[in-house]
């Protein structure tokens, strides 16, 4: 086992026993755990586990690694802290919470993945603390007309059992159920009629999701419809058939699409990264002298490279590495170097401005 490996088990270790301990103590030790969601609570500890294992090994990586330094660095910055806090309220409601990256993609791909992600995130907040213990209700000694929430153990607020909040509260999943199910019917038919999309899709990666989700909201109304509206009639078969939905979705959480979901508000830092490498200077370009990146970026690039074992350095000439010379020069050296050979046969050539074989060929650090 590698050192990448270990550490993430490590990790993934300490996070799944914070979690158990937080359900203990935030249940009152356990007093106020429902035995029934106990197979919930392991699908969870196992799914927490997993993604954390998943994360630290991805953040391992020294791209990676570089750029989410580098991103807290430039965040944390106090030249630019005042105004970085203003720019990152604007990006969670626009990126985040309107989704406007993905409007720019088409109407329907945003709209089907609005959908998604608000329901689950609906969900997710009603579901977690209610499985843990952490948040439960309760009527009063003698009045049968209210109910109390408790949370962490604690009475927080008490409203009518027959109000509009009860009835908006204890039907928060099926809200949430009724935004993810357009939001799946809407993906699935873009992945059906689309062929652009069709052509790189696969079944674990684009289709399962859907499926899942799709599982997990209609089981979840059948159960709402049928101690509603039908007095119980199959809700034991309907209960184990949502468990097992909802289990295997957590259980795959960590290795499939959804792992995306953890990977996403890193690019927040990417942003800041690249709007505060801006401020600080641009690289030109070691032959042309045209401004085409950041100064940070390319030196981060330059080190990320190195860390990799690769080498780009330049022997000789105007530029000391490779990533020193924008792409639109590469390209017109590359057209040079095959000019150079195609004509060394029939005579001398015009000297480079700076030794273009070495530039051509990079070597491999051993």
């Amino acid at each position: 086992m590698g050192h990448e490996a270990s550490k993430a088990i490590r990790w993934g270790l300490f996070t799944t026993t914070v979690l158990a301990v937080l359900i203990v103590v935030g249940s009152r030790n356990l007093a106020h755990f429902d035995a029934a969601l106990v197979g919930y609570t392991f699908a969870t500890l196992f799914a927490v586990f997993g993604i954390t294992y998943r994360y630290v090994m991805w953040l391992q990586r020294p791209p990676t690694a570089l750029y989410w330094r580098r991103g807290w660095q430039v965040f944390l910055d106090r030249r630019y802290l005042l105004g970085n806090l203003r720019v990152l309220v604007w990006r969670l409601l626009a990126v985040f919470a309107s989704n406007n990256f993905i409007w720019r993609r088409g109407r329907k791909r945003w709209a089907a993945h609005w959908l998604i992600m608000w329901g689950c995130v609906l969900a997710a907040l009603i579901t977690f603390p209610l499985v843990f213990g952490w948040v439960h209700f309760d009527m009063p000694a003698g009045d049968f007309e209210h109910y109390v929430v408790y949370v962490l153990g604690f009475p927080t607020m008490t409203f009518p059992v027959e109000g509009v909040l009860a009835f908006l509260v204890f039907h928060g999943l099926v809200w949430a159920a009724l935004l993810v199910i357009p939001g799946v019917m809407i993906a699935m038919h873009r992945r059906m009629r689309d062929h652009g999309a069709g052509a790189v899709q696969q079944f674990g990666e684009d289709f399962l999701p859907l499926i899942l989700l799709f599982a997990i909201s209609v089981t979840g109304l059948m159960l709402t419809a049928s101690y509603t509206w039908m007095r119980g009639y199959a809700f034991d078969f309907l209960a184990i058939l949502h468990a097992i939905a909802v289990i295997l979705t957590l259980l795959w959480l960590p290795f499939g699409k959804f792992f995306h979901i953890l990977q996403r508000p890193a690019q927040i830092g990417v942003a800041f990264y690249r709007d505060i490498g801006g401020r600080a200077g641009l690289a030109a370009c070691a032959r042309c002298g045209q401004e085409y990146a950041t100064r940070m970026q390319i030196d981060d690039l330059i080190e990320v490279e190195r860390r990799l074992g690769y080498r780009y350095e330049l022997g000789d000439g105007q530029a000391d590495h490779y990533q020193r010379v924008c792409p639109q020069c590469r390209r017109a050296m590359l057209a040079i170097a095959q000019g150079m050979l195609w004509s060394s046969a029939r005579g001398p050539v015009v000297e480079p401005m700076f030794d273009i074989a070495t530039m051509m060929s990079p070597q491999q650090e051993r």
